[in-house]
């Protein structure tokens, strides 16, 4: 599910950015009712353009196909980008020493801090996600600066207490967003 639509307290769908646009586009013809919100798989709120019928719809979140591209002669390219990094002489000095050259020394240095902040990352992506998605939908209910509090801190049990009172749709999507925000990063 990349996609969620509330209406107020309540989640209407979730989905792929079409199947949520096309509910959001029949919900936003109604002229009663609280208005109707998309929010991304980050917690992002996202505004959609809806104008026209489904089929502009459909076209307009159609997914690019990537041209196939013939073959050509000599070295595959790897996806692989050219950009100024900027270090001391020292750091310098010490690439020009290890083998495969800065490059290479570059490129295993940055995929094994890659790897070792994985957890971390994970934790920190979904405390931000579930923070996105909590201020716009409960910004203003009970507990819930103390709920964002106890989510930066780690405190998942402080959390849940603050959070336990809040409409169903919403604490579901919250805790969804915060699963991962209080899991325990592998010792590294």
């Amino acid at each position: 599910m990349s996609h969620v639509v509330f209406r107020g307290d309540e989640q209407i769908a979730a989905g792929t950015a079409l199947e949520v646009a096309l509910v959001a586009q029949r919900l936003s013809g109604e002229d009663s009712g609280p208005p109707v919100l998309i929010f991304d798989a980050e917690g992002r709120q996202v505004d959609f353009d809806l104008r026209g019928g489904p089929g502009d719809l459909a076209a307009r979140f159609a997914t690019v196909e990537e041209p196939v591209v013939a073959r050509g002669r000599g070295r595959p390219k790897l996806g692989v980008a050219a950009r100024e990094v900027t270090l001391l002489p020292r750091h310098w000095a010490w690439l020009a020493t290890q083998p495969g050259g800065a490059s290479v020394t570059l490129r295993k240095l940055v995929e094994a801090a890659s790897r070792g902040s994985a957890g971390p990352d994970r934790m920190r992506q979904a405390r931000e996600a579930t923070y996105r998605f909590a201020t716009v939908m409960a910004g203003d209910r009970e507990g819930f600066e103390a709920a964002m509090r106890a989510l930066f801190a780690g405190d998942p049990t402080a959390f849940e207490a603050r959070i336990s009172a809040w409409p169903d749709d919403i604490l579901r999507q919250v805790r969804r967003f915060a699963g991962e925000a209080f899991e325990t990063a592998p010792p590294g």
